[in-house]
């Protein structure tokens, strides 16, 4: 098998630069809390444009409630 190299580019660096200083579990897990509230946070201000433009709607969020997305599998 033949491994393909991938440089990292320059955010990608600036992110290894500031987490080389975690050195405990609990700064890893101060990390990784800080990361999951940056994603919620953007995915909830997604959600609250999709309320303004009209996207998102209470019947909308309703119809969730019977939608039955699941994959199915074969045996």
């Amino acid at each position: 098998m033949i491994m393909e190299t991938k440089q990292f580019n320059d955010a990608q660096l600036e992110v290894l630069r500031m987490v080389s200083v975690f050195n405990t579990p609990e700064a890893v897990g101060d990390l990784k809390q800080a990361i999951s509230d940056y994603f919620a946070k953007k995915a909830e201000e997604e959600i609250d444009k999709m309320w303004e433009n009209g996207t998102l709607s209470d019947s909308k969020v309703e119809s969730f409630r019977s939608l039955h997305q699941r994959t199915p599998y074969c045996k």
